[in-house]
């Protein structure tokens, strides 16, 4: 990045970095200013799974090359990390830089545009990861700042920041969450032996999975599994904050067990059927359950796609699909996975079931590649991650 603005507004890019010169703040080396992003960018992790529908994002304010204060996004109707970081700077805030993984809100929401909150603060310069996908900002932050006299740099650690949003971006232009699909499976692809309920990897990838549902809004599982494996479909151990993602069943009839070991744990769990009985569903109820019916498909089974946009209007922005084959296979086949998780342990397991059963309507599996997938070792297993490419992702 080009150090200095020079008067007037222009626009250049340099480093796929976009920056609008306004007035001329105090300088701050590229480094010092990517040091502050990479802290941006953990304070937005650290919040995952407990912002929705708003995005995770961190936010830090400079004053010179010394942080002088940090903000993350609070839980729904609390405030954003850019006012969290300027109320812990205060008046150290003024003249000085914040740095943000996500273009600032332009728009009254539960809370005020964080624009303004910006330039009461005095800040002199706004550096932004990327840009906010949501249609009512859309460049609109960026251009009230440079209204207002900010100047403002796009692009920073951009591929750190747009992971981050990957969710939120998948929420507010497709209207459902954005899908990870993960399994543990065996060399020779059984995700269980013939009877279930078998572990396949080891304590490493059990913990990395348990992370996983940390980070997410609902653990998302199909009724077999409900019923031969009876989850528990928590964080386990339970985060310093207590809070437990919501456990949703895809199960088309309601046979979820009234005596289910989900229904006793902490957190709520979402029952989605589409030919449920009146007896199943206030038997469900009773038992702590909630029940929604949705739209359904071939052979009466949960239209999945239905299923989906009715966890994304309740604003759920991040689902972690955890099996069986038949669920995992049928969200493949309908184009509705974002990104794979998968543990593989080094052994062959011989009969079982195959990690992706799609429905027979369902037409099969069309081939498709992850995009940039990294590996890992974890104790004796490994771990493939990836995201497909936003243009194969329905």
């Amino acid at each position: 990045m080009t150090e200095g603005f020079a008067a007037g507004i222009r626009t250049e890019t340099t480093s796929s970095v976009t920056m609008t010169r306004t007035h001329t703040p105090p300088a701050i080396d590229q480094q010092t200013q990517a040091r502050a992003m990479r802290r941006a960018v953990e304070l937005a992790r650290a919040v995952r799974g407990r912002t929705s529908p708003l995005p995770p994002v961190g936010a830090v304010v400079l004053q010179g090359d010394r942080v002088v204060g940090e903000g993350a996004t609070a839980p729904p109707g609390g405030p954003h990390a850019e006012v969290n970081a300027l109320a812990e700077a205060g008046e150290r805030a003024r003249g000085g830089t914040l740095v943000v993984t996500l273009e600032p809100c332009n728009h009254m929401g539960r809370t005020p545009p964080c624009t303004e909150a910006i330039q009461r603060a005095g800040i002199a310069r706004v550096v932004v990861g990327t840009r906010d996908p949501n249609p009512r900002v859309a460049g609109g932050g960026l251009k009230a700042l440079a209204a207002g006299g900010v100047a403002t740099a796009v692009g920073l650690l951009d591929r750190e920041a747009e992971a981050l949003i990957a969710p939120f971006a998948t929420l507010v232009t497709l209207g459902r969450p954005f899908v990870t699909a993960k399994w543990a499976m065996t060399l020779d692809g059984k995700i269980a032996g013939p009877r279930g309920g078998e572990s396949i990897t080891g304590a490493d990838a059990l913990a990395e999975a348990h992370r996983l549902r940390d980070r997410v809004d609902a653990v998302v599982v199909g009724s077999a599994t409900a019923r031969i494996d009876d989850p528990r479909l928590t964080v386990r151990p339970a985060p310093p904050d207590g809070r437990q993602p919501l456990r949703v069943i895809m199960d088309s009839a309601a046979s979820l067990a009234s005596d289910a070991r989900m229904l006793g744990e902490a957190g709520s769990t979402l029952v989605m059927t589409s030919r449920e009985s009146a007896a199943d569903r206030a038997r469900l109820e009773r038992a702590g359950a909630e029940v929604v019916r949705v739209a359904g498909g071939p052979e009466g089974r949960v239209e999945l796609s239905d299923a989906l946009t009715t966890l994304g209007a309740r604003g759920l922005a991040h689902v972690l699909v955890e099996g069986g084959s038949r669920l995992l296979g049928a969200l493949v086949a309908a184009d509705l996975v974002d990104e794979v998780v998968v543990f593989i342990a080094p052994r062959v397991m011989g009969p079982g079931v195959p990690a992706l059963d799609p429905p027979p309507e369902a037409g099969g599996v069309l081939p498709w590649t992850l995009d940039e997938p990294s590996v890992r070792q974890l104790g004796p297993d490994i771990m493939l991650h990836g995201q497909r490419p936003a243009a194969e992702g329905g």
